[in-house]
This record gives C-alpha cells, sequence and structure tokens, in this order.
C-alpha cells in the first residue's frame, strides 16, 4: 500500500484495511478523528512501532510526561515537527515495513 492509497483508504473506508499492522491501523484511525480507538489499538500491538505511535499520541493529547516515556520506551527522541509532519513520518515509516 501507497501513502496516497493509506490516506484514500482514510477518506473512504468504514476500518482499516485487515492487513495493516496495529501500528497502521492505530495512525488509520487517529487520522479518522478517533483518538480512543487510536490508543487502545497502539497498546495492543506490543511492539517497538507500537510504543512509537503511542508516544505520538500522547504528544498529541498533550500529555508531555507519558509521550516522553513512550517516546524512551521505543528507543526514540521525541519529535520538533508539527503533529501533522510525525504522522505522516510514521505512517510512511510503518508502510515502507510492510
Amino acid at each position: 500500500m501507497t501513502f496516497d492509497e493509506f490516506n484514500t483508504s482514510v477518506e473512504s473506508d468504514a476500518s482499516p484495511v485487515e492487513n495493516l499492522s496495529l501500528p497502521l491501523q492505530a495512525l488509520w484511525w487517529d487520522r479518522r478523528g478517533d483518538w480512543h480507538q487510536a490508543h487502545e489499538v497502539s497498546q495492543q500491538s506490543n511492539s517497538q512501532e507500537g510504543d512509537r505511535v503511542h508516544a505520538y499520541l500522547h504528544r498529541k493529547e498533550g500529555d508531555e510526561g507519558n509521550a516522553s516515556y513512550w517516546y524512551s520506551r521505543a528507543g526514540e527522541s521525541k519529535v520538533a515537527t508539527s503533529l501533522d509532519e510525525e504522522w505522516e513520518m510514521l505512517v510512511k515509516r510503518y508502510l515502507a515495513k510492510s
């Protein structure tokens, strides 16, 4: 799946494509405006990628302390980009791995 196809799916489908990883599903739900579903899915991932998306979600929520914890768990530093730029970077990164 390409980045453009992912975005089209967010706009047109009722749920994420089945073969998407849990971190990508979380990012899909986030883009749909369902932070709580995105958070739930990111917690189910039990992976470094899921932890990274979890960090992004808490940053978006405004909970900097919790975000810092999850960035650390994911082995990464907090980014200095906008939330939209971080979301796009994560989607492209995880699509490239799938």
